[in-house]
């Protein structure tokens, strides 16, 4: 134990987190768990997409991540396009002042070196890079723990994405698919570690039995996002969310008809419009929206529910964890990747391609295997946990130094 008057480790989270994404934020939300646990001295602040929403849920210091706050909005009048290019500028004076002030910066999962969505390589690849150049520039541990990664099309975005994995000090990743990217991206993997992504370390909520009307099973979970496709089908963006939509609507007015109840989850606010237009389409009181704010509020539903059909990342994580049978609408690698890790690998749907029909079918196939599914998500789960122990215990190791357990974390009042 050092003495009382040594100074504490100064730890910074980086990313968008506080801006809707419930993933990016439960993501945190772990780390931050594990910290207060592990090393309760540590002096913890934030540079972030939300600095408002982190602050006041997660009671730490946080800083706005870019200057220009139009940076994530098309710029088209001239006026606009400049400021973005003077936000570039001033973004690389603050992060290295951000990052100077720091021993140690993690970024907390999240598919930080991927382009499965789209993706601009001067947003955040741009943001990253800034933060990793400055870590190496400063003597500063950059830290990207249990990231995932894809294959990136783009050669700005995949240079970016490169040399900021290159510069930062350690890194993990959620799947091999993942660490397999980087590799042949020119990264060294190593000694880079696999483990589950950082929301299985979360609390699971009190298990709660499904229940539904008299005679027919519990109540049936659809996680819907505002999928267009990823950063290489920008073309026809517009075809395939009408493709998903229709789809998705066309599954959920089947199951109404069967007497189902159904709720629908999103996973970050952009996915709203997705349920509404769902709501309007099915108009059933069958057809209730939830309104999560974070991973807990899915569990919660999930856990409650008798089954889940879910296309975002970590509404499939959240489903999983509380050991719900799920279907994924997958729309990347990474979710068939882990639905196959959680021993459920055989029920996935491509998210481009939504097919009503043999959507159900695949539905009713889940839901005859419940029992089964339920037993084999309770053991993956337990090997999901004793892996994220290891996780945690590495970042000490290669990070963090013996800190003096006596004090606390500092928080804002």
């Amino acid at each position: 134990m050092t003495s009382a008057d040594e100074t504490p480790v100064r730890v910074g989270v980086f990313g968008l987190l506080g801006s809707g994404n419930l993933g990016n934020d439960g993501s945190l939300e772990a780390v931050l768990g594990y910290l207060r646990a592990e090393h309760p001295n540590a002096v913890v602040d934030a540079l972030c997409g939300g600095p408002e929403v982190v602050a006041a849920r997660y009671r730490i210091p946080a800083t706005r991540l870019h200057w220009y706050r139009g940076e994530y909005r098309t710029a088209s009048r001239a006026g606009a396009v400049a400021a973005k290019g003077l936000g570039k500028i001033v973004d690389a004076v603050r992060t290295a002042a951000w990052v100077r002030r720091h021993d140690v910066v993690i970024v907390p999962g999240m598919g930080v070196l991927e382009a499965t969505l789209p993706l601009r390589p001067w947003g955040f690849p741009y943001s990253l890079f800034l933060l990793c150049a400055s870590g190496r520039l400063f003597g500063t541990r950059v830290a990207l723990v249990g990231v995932g990664a894809a294959a990136i099309g783009s050669r700005p975005t995949r240079t970016l994405v490169r040399w900021s994995a290159r510069l930062a000090a350690y890194r993990s990743y959620r799947d091999a698919l993942s660490r397999d990217a980087m590799r042949a991206m020119g990264v060294d993997t190593a000694r880079d570690e696999i483990y589950p992504d950082l929301a299985f370390a979360l609390p699971t909520p009190a298990a709660s039995a499904p229940s539904g009307p008299a005679g027919l099973p519990g109540p049936v979970c659809v996680g819907v996002m505002a999928f267009h496709g990823g950063d290489d089908d920008r073309a026809r963006a517009e075809e395939i969310h009408r493709c998903y939509l229709d789809g998705t609507t066309g599954f959920v007015r089947a199951l109404v008809e069967e007497g189902r109840q159904v709720r629908l989850l999103t996973g970050d606010e952009v996915d709203r419009p997705v349920v509404a237009a769902i709501l309007d389409a099915v108009d059933s009181p069958l057809v209730t929206a939830a309104e999560a704010a974070s991973l807990a509020d899915l569990m919660k539903e999930m856990a409650a529910a008798e089954s889940v059909v879910a296309t975002r990342y970590h509404n499939l994580v959240c489903a999983l964890k509380v050991g719900t049978p799920t279907l994924a609408l997958s729309y990347a690698a990474k979710s068939d990747a882990l639905m196959a890790d959680m021993g459920v690998g055989a029920y996935c749907h491509p998210a481009r391609e939504v097919d009503a029909d043999r959507l159900l079918e695949q539905f009713r196939a889940l839901e005859r295997r419940s029992a089964e599914l339920r037993r084999i998500l309770s053991e993956r789960n337990l090997v999901a946990a004793r892996r994220l122990e290891h996780q945690f215990t590495a970042l000490t190791a290669a990070l963090l130094p013996t800190t003096d357990h006596t004090h606390a974390m500092r928080e804002t009042p």
